[in-house]
């Protein structure tokens, strides 16, 4: 009887605590994603005025320039 009723108590914490991590890191993984597309949204700015020529995307300056 008692073996179940700590069986009982175990899957409670043991599922609260997966709630918890998942939100934790499901929270993270959303800050991270916005942070990495708001850098990129900026990196693709700056490659575009500074070192694009004309007619060409953002795509094919970075091409060109990490072959050089």
């Amino acid at each position: 009887m008692k073996d179940n009723h700590y069986k009982k108590v175990e899957d409670i914490v043991v599922g609260t605590y997966q709630k918890i991590e998942d939100g934790v890191v499901g929270g993270y993984q959303k800050i991270e994603d916005g942070a990495v597309k708001r850098f990129r949204k900026v990196s693709d700015f700056f490659i575009k005025k500074l070192f694009s020529r004309e007619g060409e995307t953002v795509e094919e300056t970075r091409k060109r320039l990490s072959r050089k």
